[in-house]
């Protein structure tokens, strides 16, 4: 179904004035502008009029400048340009509708072929454009990855001859990437084709993606579908009305490519999409955290309740281990895990419908009656719940270094949150999955409110009184507490310091590469037996992970720090070989918050800065237990026993994560500088060997 819209030029007006701004970050390696004065500033379309000839200054074979005014495309629900597969290539302009209050000027309205047991484009028709660093994604039948950039080689994504190109619509500048084919399916002839930028894209601006150069497995060029050859040939295809449609606006590709190197003859397809505003990712939370903390005032404390006091537990080490619950706004219409979603305003913002008693728990070391100790919150583990503190490393921590450590649940992805999301993805109710979203929110509130909740009402509390300093107050998050701990470092008004451990964004890139989530995949392959299928599930709830995962935030910790939030410091530490958790997602979150690589002779890593000998501020730290690198496909690592788990415990990691929440220091402690510990039993003999495409 074809429905023709327009382009305006206020849109074209407020993409421009926002790359000018402090809004807008540059896109990676050039100008944040690259405007053409001649038009005024903005968008400049191309008229592809088939006749090969110049129209207009700067102009190529594919025409010259076109007034933005009169660019048209249209709202399709399956694209030709990939026959074989309904929603691809994605994401794209074309499923994307004008809207005048949003900041990019459209709304997103996706084809809904993937969700057919659960029509619901709600909660997508929120988004003004598209997630920053979802995969993008398309399906080549056929492809190889022949000549495709790797993970292992990004610097080739912006070669010349990279068969993937990705560049900024307005600049021309080329965006770094890697792209492979799909290999977490043995379906060989279903494999989308994923294009993942090196680093998240900034927010509302316009990206063109091509393809050239791709072959099958006999060496031979894949060729192009009718509807782009149609495109590409300036030839006619009268039973594919959307050709039509898009010829100005496939002038404008054609153009934009050409100047930067890419030749419409060698195209086998090309699209473009926008990415969305930051307003429209954060805007929600940052809502709920201002409004929540505004009725609080400077330093009063959520109302809570002492529920336990537990002076039994580990009484040699501890003081207590304390259970209770504290009053938070709730912004849900309902506290229930299978359903609850958030309550929206007139202006779009939640709405508080009540209140929530949200359970939390804190460990007291004896070492705080020497001296009052450090606050230090705890982000938990995949599904896992604030109750985690009481494990042996957490213990240790607190009477190593005299911490008290607390945590709480982050509802949406906790304990009680696991049957629901099974029972979702079995159900093929891929929509139902805003409920976890949309609690994650809620679920970072009570992150935000449980500091509070900590300095300015335990540590006046008379049986805790004196044993807690509230002015040393830290987030130490670990593994799903390390990914989330990007959102909470982002928007936190309490915390000036946080450890990131086996962390990495986005999900998308995270979930295929995890052994955490082999079940849930077993789980959507019985609901969507097509593995494209699959992928566009994936694909799209990225745009609804990005309001509540690093992807959405990352980019604010250090620089450029959302509305009324203070600047952060994070030390990222990663493990090489996470079975859980793949460094390349770490790699990814650091470049996307301009985190250097803190040397810890093992290894350079693509776009981060080289630190060494003691560094102050933020960084990223890597360190190895013998195991093999990132496999080359996205598929978890299979190589060795895990080491995902073990470098919470080396007494290296340890120091140096003490050391820096004290001090924003950071300090390499390991013998000669060096952070490899192939001696810890990790791997045997012969299983060194890494895992290979087939």
């Amino acid at each position: 179904m074809v429905k023709p819209i327009r382009l305006r030029t206020a849109l074209s007006s407020l993409l421009v004035s926002m790359a000018c701004g402090d809004d807008l970050p540059p896109a990676q390696g050039g100008s944040s502008t690259g405007t053409d004065a001649s038009t005024g500033g903005g968008t400049t379309a191309v008229v592809d009029d088939g006749s090969g000839t110049s129209t207009g200054e700067g102009s190529t074979d594919d025409g010259g400048p076109l007034d933005p005014e009169d660019l048209e495309w249209p709202l399709l629900e399956c694209d030709p340009l990939v026959p074989e597969y309904c929603a691809f290539p994605f994401p794209s302009n074309v499923y994307t509708v004008p809207s005048d209050g949003a900041i990019t000027g459209r709304s997103v309205e996706l084809p809904m072929a993937p969700f057919t047991a659960d029509p619901n484009a709600e909660p997508w028709t929120w988004s003004d454009g598209f997630s920053p660093a979802a995969g993008i994604t398309t399906f080549m039948p056929g492809a190889t990855a022949t000549g495709l950039p790797g993970h292992d080689d990004i610097d080739a994504s912006l070669a010349d001859g990279s068969p993937t190109v990705l560049i900024d619509a307005e600049t021309g500048e080329r965006i770094a990437h890697f792209s492979e084919l799909d290999y977490s399916t043995d379906d060989a002839e279903r494999r989308a084709l994923f294009i993942r930028p090196a680093v998240r894209l900034p927010p509302a601006r316009r990206y063109i993606v091509a393809i050239r150069g791709l072959v099958d497995a006999g060496g031979a060029l894949l060729p192009a579908s009718p509807a782009f050859a149609a495109l590409r040939d300036h030839t006619d295809l009268p039973e594919e009305p959307s050709v039509e449609a898009r010829r100005e606006l496939y002038g404008d590709i054609f153009y934009r490519l050409g100047q930067a190197g890419v030749a419409r003859e060698d195209l086998q397809l090309a699209w473009d999409f926008h990415t969305a505003s930051d307003e429209n990712t954060t805007g929600w939370l940052v809502h709920m955290r201002d409004e929540a903390f505004a009725e609080l005032g400077a330093s009063d404390s959520p109302p809570y309740t002492i529920d336990v006091v537990d002076t039994m537990w580990n009484s040699t080490d501890f003081l207590y281990r304390l259970e209770g619950t504290f009053q938070a706004p709730l912004y849900l219409d309902t506290d229930y895990p299978a359903t609850g979603r958030l309550v929206h305003g007139p202006d779009g913002m939640p709405v508080a419908s009540g209140t929530i008693d949200v359970p939390f728990w804190m460990i007291v070391p004896r070492t705080a009656e020497t001296e009052p100790a450090a606050l230090l919150q705890h982000g938990h583990g995949l599904l896992g719940s604030g109750s985690q503190i009481e494990g042996s490393h957490f213990r240790e921590m607190a009477t190593q270094y005299n911490y008290v450590v607390f945590g709480v649940d982050w509802i949406g992805m906790a304990e009680e949150d696991y049957l629901p999301i099974a029972a979702t993805v079995s159900a093929t109710g891929a929509t139902g999955l805003a409920v976890l979203t949309d609690r994650m929110h809620q679920g970072a509130l009570h992150q935000l409110l449980a500091m509070r909740l900590a300095w300015a009402g335990l540590a006046e509390d008379p049986l805790l009184t004196g044993l807690i300093d509230p002015d040393q107050r830290y987030w130490y998050g670990i593994s799903q507490g390390g990914i989330l701990g990007g959102v909470y470092m982002a928007t936190t008004t309490e915390v000036e310091r946080g450890v990131l451990d086996v962390l990495g964004q986005p999900y998308n890139t995270l979930l295929t590469r995890s052994v955490d989530f082999e079940d849930f995949f077993s789980l959507m392959r019985l609901a969507y037996p097509d593995p494209l299928d699959v992928a566009q599930v994936l694909l799209s709830l990225q745009m609804l992970w990005d309001r509540v995962e690093p992807e959405g935030y990352s980019h604010r910790i250090i620089d450029d720090p959302l509305p009324n939030t203070p600047s952060h410091e994070v030390l990222m530490t990663a493990a090489i070989g996470d079975h859980q958790v793949t460094t390349l997602g770490a790699h990814n979150m650091a470049r996307s918050a301009g985190v250097p690589h803190f040397d810890s002779g093992l290894r350079e890593i693509w776009g981060l800065p080289l630190v060494s000998d003691t560094h102050m501020g933020s960084a990223l730290v890597e360190y190895d237990f013998g195991l093999p690198p990132d496999p080359a496909c996205n598929r978890p690592q299979s190589a060795c026993t895990d080491p995902h788990g073990r470098l919470r415990r080396l007494p290296e990691a340890r120091d140096q994560i003490d050391h820096f929440l004290r001090s924003g220091e950071v300090v390499n402690f390991c013998a000669g500088g060096v952070c490899s510990f192939p001696d810890e039993g990790m791997c045997a003999p012969g299983e060194m060997t890494p895992d290979v495409c087939e």
